[in-house]
């Protein structure tokens, strides 16, 4: 019995085809290494929302700062 998730016939979530099954199983370090590429892309994506989200609430703090001074 095979661990983790999968739709069956060698497709996996984490696979670079969108959805295309693979007729070949991956072995356990080439599904390994893709989660590992897949996370990054998210965690990279997260970071740039972050970054975004943390650029505007200093704009709004900095806004206010400066309504309090005038």
């Amino acid at each position: 019995m095979t661990r983790g998730f999968s739709f069956g016939f060698g497709c996996n979530p984490f696979d670079q085809n969108f959805g295309f099954c693979n007729p070949e199983p991956l072995s356990r370090k080439e599904r390994l290494q893709r989660k590992v590429r897949f996370l990054k892309r998210l965690r990279d994506d997260l970071e740039a929302r972050l970054a975004g989200l943390n650029a505007s609430i200093s704009t709004i703090e900095r806004q206010l700062s400066e309504e309090d001074v005038a």
